[in-house]
């Protein structure tokens, strides 16, 4: 597996979809399809919202994270900045960071994006 993460509109999905010579229809968007439908997608993008949607239908998504399995896996950061005021969304935050961790603990690779430049911050490059 290989985890792409960085702050929103960096550039992440047209990474991805270099890297691993993918296109559009082999991504899946976590804020526009089922959980289930995830498991064993190509790519996953906006796997922070994966979470927010487990948690909100009351499931573990700590554990859904662990049986993922997916080529690519691509996060937004939601930890930096304000911290949000209603306990819902500091909850989200704290798991998202959660899956976060544990997708990159599962990955070969994981990747940190900034203004369009990758960072390989685990693994080596192939």
């Amino acid at each position: 597996m290989i985890m792409i993460t960085g702050g929103a509109f960096q550039g992440k999905t047209e990474f991805a979809k270099k890297l691993l010579g993918i296109s559009d229809e082999d991504i899946k968007d976590c804020g526009s399809c089922e959980p289930e439908e995830l498991k064993n997608a190509r790519c996953v993008k906006h796997y922070e919202l994966a979470v927010k949607r487990l948690l909100s239908e009351n499931k573990d998504p700590l554990l859904f994270t662990e049986e993922l399995d997916c080529e690519a896996v691509i996060m937004d950061e939601i930890g930096c900045g304000i911290i949000p005021l209603e306990k819902s969304g500091r909850v989200w935050r704290e798991y998202a960071g959660r899956a976060g961790c544990i997708t990159a603990r599962r990955s070969e690779r994981v990747y940190r994006l900034c203004c369009g430049i990758a960072t390989l911050i685990k693994g080596e490059e192939t």
